[in-house]
């Protein structure tokens, strides 16, 4: 098969949710994540999130996110995509965070919609217009209604796509119709959030993904696409199937992707109420993460 155009993604294609490395005492450990950030960025990572879910963004501080943002760009230069995940429940928060990222020099901002509160569709579409027009950086949208209790509905994301800054979603809704319905009509460039979803979201017109397993698996994660890009269907679909193991054992097996990055990371620990991995889970996590570099290696 031949090899399919594709209009690239604004932040490109392969994306991770980076972990925010703390040392034995549970403070920021600035040189650890310039080395993480090095490293993911030399083994295919395109771009990288910061102070997401997947880095502990509920439970670090403001001053601690712009310290990571800083050091990370130091760290990768001026030419790797970083995106400040800036969300939280209060929309003036946001926008303080939103300006804070800029001004460090974020290349895109990760706006998860307002959370706990439930705020109707009218009002989300009123916290992401806010911190869009606050700053001049490009807006990723983050629809993952399991945590937040809110869903971006179909018509929001609509309306939403008009703004000039609002250009990405990161997709956790599990809902791949309404997906295509919003790809058929707007500009969004749609990352997936779920890796089980990696692929089906990228053959239905997706631009990549934001993927927590890319901690430790970027090469990996990575390849499925490339091989899709290549006309390799039937190989991007082997590639996929390999990578299951680790992805239900890191994501599906009841902790969360901070907690099984992190101890296969040995990146320090988390923060409460996160409690880290027990010995058992580690196990599994070590046996599943061995299995696939010996398939792929």
């Amino acid at each position: 098969m031949t090899a399919t155009a594709r209009t690239p993604g604004p932040f490109g294609r392969a994306l991770c949710a980076m972990i925010t490395p703390f040392g034995p005492a549970g403070d920021l450990d600035l040189e650890a994540a310039r080395r993480h950030a090095r490293a993911l960025v030399a083994d295919g990572c395109d771009g990288l999130v910061l102070s997401g879910t997947t880095g502990e963004s509920p439970t670090t501080t403001d001053a601690e996110k712009t310290a990571l943002l800083r050091a990370v760009r130091e760290a990768v230069g001026e030419g790797v995509p970083l995106l400040a995940g800036v969300g939280s429940a209060d929309t003036r928060h946001t926008v303080r965070l939103a300006q804070e990222a800029e001004a460090v020099g974020a290349d895109g901002l990760l706006v998860v919609a307002p959370y706990y509160s439930r705020p109707p569709q009218a009002a989300v579409e009123a916290h992401f217009l806010r911190v869009a027009e606050a700053t001049g950086v490009p807006l990723m949208l983050y629809d993952i209604p399991g945590r937040t209790g809110t869903r971006i509905e179909t018509g929001t994301l609509l309306r939403l796509a008009e703004h000039p800054r609002v250009v990405a979603v990161k997709d956790c809704s599990y809902d791949l119709l309404a997906a295509t319905k919003v790809m058929a009509r707007t500009r969004l460039a749609y990352y997936s959030g779920c890796e089980e979803l990696n692929l089906p979201l990228y053959a239905l017109g997706g631009a990549g993904y934001v993927s927590t397993v890319a901690n430790v698996a970027p090469r990996q994660m990575r390849s499925v696409l490339d091989a899709f890009d290549a006309g390799e269907t039937a190989e991007a679909a082997r590639l996929n199937q390999l990578t299951a193991p680790l992805v239900e054992a890191m994501m599906a097996a009841g902790l969360p992707g901070t907690v099984t990055a992190k101890a296969l990371l040995d990146a320090g620990p988390v923060r409460e109420p996160l409690q880290p991995a027990g010995r058992e889970a580690v196990d599994g996590l070590r046996a599943a993460y061995e299995e696939l570099l010996a398939a792929t290696d």
